[in-house]
């Protein structure tokens, strides 16, 4: 499994040899370094732990700061783990680029969606609301019913009501590696990604590729 940490930088367009405009979102993705590795024997399961983005030195807590100097990585503010077939083809302080990728590859790319704070049954679950009409001026995005009476006498869990919107963990599957630029760190994949600029972005090989 492939799989690399950036950062949200924006989206664009470019065009392809056809002279097609392609919409692209630009990942700053990399450098990342190899923090530690987990192995089946040891751990139960294979993976690498990865470093990525800038940080001060002396903003690192102790156990933060030894566990990166052992892995002899720099000052380093998110990790993350990817799961791999074998974490012995890894060593750690290796640094891994965009370079691992190229045009044409399918990758799913995770991040934290924008937060649109409490919202209504109409905008979060995109309820009709109500009628229009025989004077209900106050109802027309309510949310109806709930529930019935004394069977069962209570909501179920899961019912969709209003709350909280957005602010969650999103995967867009499959988008196509449209550009990769090793000398800037740039990747762009064809689409839209979740977040707002400079979010953490995970980038992983498709899964259902």
């Amino acid at each position: 499994m492939k799989g690399i940490l950036g950062k949200k930088v924006g989206m664009t367009q470019i065009f392809d040899d056809n002279g097609v405009v392609i919409p692209v979102t630009l990942i700053e993705a990399g450098p990342c370094y190899v923090t530690q590795k987990k192995t089946q024997e040891k751990d139960g399961y294979n993976a690498v732990q990865l470093g990525f983005g800038e940080a001060r030195e002396n903003g690192l807590n102790k156990p933060m700061a030894g566990h990166l100097e052992k892995a002899k990585a720099p000052a380093i503010k998110y990790l993350r783990e990817f799961q791999v077939a074998d974490p012995n083809d890894y060593e750690e302080g290796q640094e891994i680029d965009v370079s691992i990728f190229k045009v044409g590859d399918k990758v799913d790319v995770t991040g934290t969606s924008k937060g649109k704070g409490f919202a209504g049954a109409v905008k979060r679950h995109h309820f009709r609301g109500g009628p229009k009409t025989h004077g209900q001026s106050d109802r027309w995005r309510a949310t109806g019913s709930v529930g019935a009476g004394s069977t069962p006498g209570r909501v179920f869990k899961g019912k969709r009501m209003p709350g909280q919107m957005g602010h969650e963990r999103v995967t867009v599957q499959n988008l196509k590696v449209a550009l990769v630029d090793p000398d800037k760190n740039i990747l762009a994949v064809r689409g839209a990604v979740p977040g707002g600029k400079n979010g953490l972005i995970i980038i992983n090989e498709a899964r259902k590729n």
